[in-house]
C-alpha cells in the first residue's frame, strides 16, 4: 500500500500518511515524487476546493527516520555536499509541494507531529489537533538545525518567542498548549478529529473556488511580499474575481435571499 494515501470525497482531498508501523516518518525515498503528485492532482482538479492532511495510526509524523539516519543511509548518506544535496532535492521538494497547495488545506493532527512531522503539520493553512496530539522541534535534541525550513515556518505560525523557545529547547508541548499558543486553532477528542476537520472543510468548501484559490495566495504571498505589492496583487485578482460568474451568482443569492450555488466559473 502507498506510504501516501490519497482520497476524494466530493470537493474535498484527503491525504494521509500513511506508514503507521512507524510512527509515519517523512522523507524517505520516493516521499517528493509522492506528494508532489497528490499536490499536482490537487492544483489540476478545479473540483476540490479544500484538502486535508492526517497520519495513520497513532500518530501524525515523528519527523526524519532515526534509524536511517544511524545507518547513515538513503538521504543522510555520502559527504556533507551529498546530505545537501538530498535535502534539496528529497525532503525541500516534499516541503515545496506541500507549499504549494493551492486550496486551503487542514492538518488533522492524530498524534505526534515532532521535527520534521510538526513542520509538515505547520504548512498546512489550518491545524485542528486529537487531544492526543503532542508537538515538538526537537532537531537540537538530535544534534540538527531545523533543515526543511522550519526556521521560516514555524516563527510565522506562532511568533519568533515562541519559536524560539520550542527550537531551543527542544521541548514537546501538548494539544492544549499548543492551542493557547496559536499553533492549532482548535482541539477535540480524538474520536472526532476527522469529523470536525471534514466539517471544516464542508464549510470552506461552500465559498466560490477561484475566490477562495485567490485569497490563499493573497495571504501566502503577504507573508514575504511589502504592503505595496500585495495592494497591486489585491487589485488585480479582485478586478479577476467581479468578472467571475460566481461573483454573480453571489450578488443574486443575497438579493434573491437564497443560498448561492456556486460553480467555479
Amino acid at each position: 500500500m502507498s506510504p501516501l494515501l490519497f482520497e476524494k470525497n466530493g470537493p474535498i482531498a484527503t491525504l494521509t500518511i500513511n506508514r503507521p508501523q512507524a510512527r509515519n516518518p517523512l522523507g524517505e525515498a520516493g516521499d517528493a515524487e509522492l506528494f508532489e503528485e497528490a499536490a499536482g492532482r490537487i492544483n489540476a482538479d478545479r473540483g476540490i476546493r479544500c484538502a486535508i492532511l492526517t497520519g495513520a495510526g497513532p500518530a501524525f509524523s515523528a519527523g526524519g527516520n532515526l534509524k536511517t539516519m544511524r545507518e547513515k543511509a538513503g538521504a543522510f548518506s555520502g559527504s556533507a555536499a551529498d546530505i545537501r544535496e538530498g535535502y534539496r532535492t528529497g525532503i525541500h521538494r516534499m516541503v515545496r509541494a506541500i507549499w504549494n497547495i493551492e486550496v486551503p488545506l487542514i492538518a488533522a493532527i492524530n498524534g505526534p507531529a515532532i521535527g520534521l512531522g510538526n513542520d509538515v503539520a505547520c504548512l498546512a493553512d489550518l491545524r485542528i489537533a486529537a487531544d492526543s496530539a503532542i508537538f515538538g522541534a526537537t532537531f537540537l535534541k538530535i544534534g540538527l538545525v531545523p533543515g526543511d525550513g522550519g526556521a521560516w515556518i514555524l516563527p510565522r505560525v506562532i511568533g519568533q518567542a515562541r519559536a524560539a523557545e520550542l527550537f531551543f529547547t527542544a521541548d514537546t508541548i501538548d494539544a492544549q498548549t499548543a492551542l493557547r499558543w496559536g499553533l492549532v486553532s482548535n482541539v477535540v477528542p480524538a474520536a472526532q478529529l476527522m469529523d470536525e476537520a471534514r466539517a471544516l472543510a464542508t464549510r470552506i468548501c461552500r465559498q466560490p473556488p477561484q475566490a477562495l484559490r485567490m485569497t490563499k495566495r493573497l495571504m501566502r504571498e503577504a507573508q514575504a511580499a511589502g504592503f505595496d505589492a500585495i495592494m497591486e496583487m489585491s487589485a488585480a485578482m479582485q478586478a479577476l474575481a467581479h468578472k467571475t460568474g460566481d461573483h454573480a451568482e453571489a450578488l443574486a443569492a443575497f438579493f434573491e435571499k437564497r443560498p448561492p450555488v456556486f460553480k467555479g466559473s
